[in-house]
């Protein structure tokens, strides 16, 4: 069986990537800082859903530590790599950028590094759709995404353009996924649907940015874990945009939870955050293309799917903080 080195694999889309593989037979040694950037009681649960699962090792440790890295690397012998573990979130990385550089590209580099040391031959990134701001809908990734409006989006640029030189020189096969607004069970607490779920059931105000006329390219996360484990075949070096293939505005987003839930928002309105993107729509023909993918799941039985979620682990999700920002 394949061996797969899995980085953030306590993150939201890393635990359904490893999942996915162990499904498939792999071998999984997962690796997770565990930051407080958003409540780690999440990244326990998500542990805890996979720890007795079969071929599934976990070890705590940081891809900003070369030394941690290769060692790593020179025990387990993984076939491939799929780096997951970033900093997230657009707005905080506004309040502290250094921590977005040191992980979302020096950590890239690490990995690249101790990859060409150890003969890895496959690397796949987690890049995203914030790249595409400014550009027109449907975003196509021949598009030249030069024009990143946060610092996240910057570095997530970095990591792509050192994957790309890693390719070029040392002829590493390089898969990186655009993802386009991941969602469903366990989800992050500081993106939109976590949140507004949280805060339509408990009935504490639901902050929106903007009017709700913006709109995202929802993508539910077992089918961004499906995409993510079909690029590990060989394809060279390919940008691959991962999502629904529709946007949807958030105020009908909100409509769908208070549908499922039975309850109304109370919603307090703010101004909209210049670092955000008014909308995004993937063109996925490449995925299709490449990997035969394309979404399952449309964003109505998503959204019920992880409100139901919700409400089988609202026992312990009350005491989960929707605040983002390290603690």
């Amino acid at each position: 069986m394949d061996k797969i080195l899995v980085t953030g694999a306590a993150g939201f889309i890393g635990a359904f990537v490893v999942n996915e593989l162990l499904k498939n037979g792999y071998t999984v040694l997962g690796i997770d800082n565990l930051n407080t950037y958003y409540d780690p009681l999440l990244k326990e649960k998500r542990l805890k859903w996979l720890e007795d699962r079969e071929g599934f090792t976990f070890l705590q440790g940081d891809i900003e530590d070369f030394e941690f890295i290769n060692g790593i690397l020179k025990d387990f012998r993984p076939s491939a790599i799929i780096n997951l573990a970033a900093r997230a979130g657009v707005r905080y990385s506004m309040e502290n950028p250094f921590v977005y550089v040191t992980t979302n590209t020096l950590g890239t580099l690490n990995l690249l590094e101790s990859a060409k040391m150890h003969q890895v031959k496959k690397f796949v990134l987690a890049s995203t759709s914030s790249l595409y701001a400014g550009e027109n809908m449907p975003f196509s990734e021949t598009l030249s995404v030069n024009r990143p409006i946060s610092v996240y989006a910057a570095t997530k640029k970095g990591a792509e353009a050192i994957s790309y030189s890693y390719h070029y020189l040392y002829d590493i096969d390089v898969t990186i996924f655009r993802y386009f607004t991941v969602y469903g069970p366990f989800g992050r607490p500081d993106m939109s649907v976590f949140r507004f779920i949280k805060w339509i059931d408990e009935g504490t105000p639901l902050i929106l940015y903007g009017d709700g006329s913006q709109m995202r390219d929802f993508t539910y996360v077992e089918d961004i874990a499906r995409g993510t484990v079909l690029g590990l075949k060989p394809l060279g070096y390919e940008i691959i945009n991962l999502g629904g293939n529709k946007p949807y505005k958030l105020s009908y987003m909100i409509e769908l939870v208070e549908n499922y839930l039975g309850k109304k928002a109370k919603i307090e309105q703010r101004p909209f955050h210049k670092a955000d993107l008014k909308a995004t729509w993937a063109d996925i023909e490449k995925a299709k293309r490449l990997l035969d993918w394309e979404p399952e799941v449309h964003l109505e039985e998503g959204i019920k799917r992880t409100v139901d979620w919700y409400i089988q682990n609202r026992d312990w999700l009350t005491m989960v903080s929707v605040e983002e920002g390290d603690r």
